[in-house]
């Protein structure tokens, strides 16, 4: 995308006001986005975008500047303005950049832009059918396609010039059930760091058929007691309360301004024993995996929390200066615009040794939240609200009829000390995830877990 002549030239001009560290990251993306709805195809998308964001650190000041413009002149001049809100001291020349190769985590078989619309409005019709053909009471089905082709450079004045392809596609499932006096929905959205082969190997039967099946599933479903409960959460995307309500407490994001419950708490107990945390963005094609970060450190598998001890944090280069800590290959940034801070990956609580069928065959009476759905979460203090799209209240070790309207209400950091039982089921599940550095492909993941007790939220008294 750029010389290295240019880019030497450009962190040069970053550095001229006395700032120690300068850092340039270009972009060049395509993204195709289509939409089915009632069969027909309601929406194509397909765009490009390109630029340029420049960095400069003088001690514990940061300058974020971007610019569109990949003339030298305009690169110099953004390059200009970042250096003039820096007042750094003394002279810091820009070490020869040196390209790295990257060893590729992640095959990709065949790239999406070599693949013509009608095989993709395929994929989408296919699912199409077998979500609104699962039962009569599925009124609508909306299924949208997504691919996106994210090529980076990153280079810094400490000598670094590193290039990457990245390749994602996502296909999002939606069933709307409705038996005349209520309607209820289900959603799967399976996502991989894959090519068009991810759309041409996914089982739509599975992915399709749950969406669908959810959504008639709650139109008998009765309405949820109130109360505090043991609550079982299930694998896959149950994860997400953990990413919320404790992964962004892990982040030197909030963990180096004193933002998070667990700012300088490593070596403490923070979970039981059955309680291992991690966050690694090197398992090969996953949806939230990558080669190497937005600064261009290679990704890693960071144990956060090992048998309930606190190890460590998600730290970026500028954090890691304010903590005194080395980066841990965690820095994101949805694109050239953000300004890049540490970020999860694919985080997931390891698996245990209980099996399903142990975990609710113990369980007295609780709920058991088989799919959980959107949620909120305040990251100071961990304190948390989820939606759960699909539950079961549980008797006698038994499933019983399904319930609606259910929430979890609690704090993560307490949740997570009250974890009794983790089962062998790891499974993990795609989503996105917003906070300041935009919004980005993570996954979440976790295996059957139980907590032996959760506020819930329901429709009716307990």
């Amino acid at each position: 995308m750029l010389s290295k002549s240019m880019i030497e030239d450009v962190l040069t001009a970053a550095l001229s006001t006395g700032g120690d560290f300068a850092e340039v990251f270009a972009e060049d993306r395509f993204s195709n986005n289509m939409s089915l709805q009632d069969g027909k195809i309601e929406r194509s998308i397909s765009g490009r975008d390109a630029g340029v964001g420049i960095r400069v650190f003088s001690g514990l000041q940061s300058v974020y500047a971007y610019t569109t413009d990949f003339s030298k002149e305009g690169l110099l001049k953004a390059a200009k303005n970042a250096a003039h809100a820096i007042k750094g001291s003394g002279s810091h020349i820009v070490s020869p950049l040196v390209q790295e190769t990257i060893h590729p985590l992640n095959k990709i078989i065949q790239m999406p832009r070599t693949v013509e619309n009608g095989r993709k409005a395929a994929v989408m019709k296919k699912a199409y059918n077998i979500a609104k053909n699962y039962h009569s009471s599925i009124k609508q089905a909306t299924i949208q396609y997504i691919d996106a082709e994210q090529n980076v450079l990153i280079a810094n004045s400490e000598g670094k010039f590193v290039e990457d392809t990245r390749v994602r596609s996502r296909l999002a499932i939606q069933a709307i059930a409705s038996d005349g006096t209520q309607m209820q929905p289900g959603y799967y959205g399976p996502g991989a760091y894959q090519g068009f082969e991810f759309f041409e190997n996914l089982n739509l039967e599975h992915y399709a058929g749950e969406a669908a099946r959810i959504a008639v599933t709650m139109l008998d479903a009765e309405e949820c007691p109130s109360g505090k409960f043991p609550v079982i959460i299930d694998n896959e995307f149950g994860g997400v309360i953990f990413h919320e309500a404790c992964g962004h407490g892990l982040e030197a994001t909030s963990v180096a301004k004193y933002n998070s419950v667990f700012a300088n708490r490593i070596g403490e107990k923070v979970a039981p024993d059955i309680v291992t945390y991690i966050d690694d963005g090197t398992i090969p094609n996953e949806w939230g995996s990558l080669n190497i970060d937005d600064e261009g450190e290679k990704t890693r598998k960071n144990v956060l929390i090992e048998n309930g001890i606190l190890k460590g944090y998600l730290i970026d280069k500028f954090n890691g200066r304010r903590m005194g800590m080395e980066a841990t290959g965690s820095s994101r940034r949805e694109s050239y615009r953000f300004n890049p801070t540490s970020r999860m990956t694919n985080t997931y609580i390891a698996p245990g040794k209980s099996t399903p069928e142990e975990i609710i065959s113990s369980t007295e009476s609780g709920l058991y939240a088989k799919y959980m759905g959107g949620g909120q979460v305040n990251t100071a203090t961990g304190d948390y609200n989820f939606a759960i799209m699909e539950a079961y209240m549980v008797k006698d070790g038994k499933l019983g009829k399904p319930v609606k309207g259910a929430t979890l209400i609690g704090n993560g950091p307490k949740t997570l000390q009250l974890v009794d039982m983790v089962g062998n089921n790891l499974a993990h599940g795609a989503g996105m995830c917003g906070s300041v550095s935009g919004s980005l492909p993570v996954n979440v993941g976790q295996p059957m877990i139980r907590v032996s007790e959760i506020t819930v939220g329901g429709t009716k008294g307990e």
